[in-house]
Order: structure tokens, then C-alpha cells, then sequence
């Protein structure tokens, strides 16, 4: 969360995160999502890659999956979430 307040003290244009969630405590990731959103609304562009995906979906307008090094799906983070893939593979659905 530190590097994430020290990017955002330069005013980016993009704010790129590599698995932000990894190792906070699950209350933490939450703020941290909902952090994101803000932060998308004062138009920043945000680059995420994220294993969470419930919370990743929430904060993005477009999303790319990988699997095995090679994108296997893209679409809006609507049409993904309700992917029966997408909620079989990755949600748990």
C-alpha cells in the first residue's frame, strides 16, 4: 500500500500495480479495491494484474486472462464476470 501512495504522489497518467493484494489482510485488500475505484474516477488509467479476480473484476472496464503464459480470454469485466468460464475456473461459481 506504501508503493502504491508513493506512485500516486507523482500525479500518473497510469498506475501500474503488479498483484497489489498480495499479502494484506483480506479487510486491507477490500480498502484497497475501493481505493482503485477512486482513483480510476479522478482519471488515472490503471494497468492491474491481479489474482483476485472477484476484486480485480470490480475495479476494471476491460480484462485479459491469461492462462499458461497466453491470453485465453478478453472482453469488458461484465461479460467476464458472468463467463461460465470465467465463474467456474476463477470464482468458485
Amino acid at each position: 500500500m506504501l508503493a502504491v501512495g508513493r506512485a500516486l504522489m507523482g500525479s500518473p497518467k497510469l498506475l501500474i500495480l503488479d498483484e497489489p493484494s498480495l499479502g494484506l489482510q483480506p479487510s486491507l485488500v477490500i480498502e484497497l479495491f475501493q481505493k482503485l475505484k477512486e482513483i480510476k474516477k479522478l482519471g488515472v488509467s490503471i494497468l492491474l494484474t491481479e489474482q483476485n479476480v472477484k476484486q480485480g473484476l470490480k475495479v476494471i472496464d476491460r480484462g485479459y486472462v491469461l492462462e499458461n503464459g497466453r491470453i485465453a480470454m478478453e472482453n469488458t469485466s461484465q461479460n467476464l464476470a458472468n463467463s461460465p468460464h470465467i465463474q467456474k475456473s476463477y470464482l468458485g461459481v
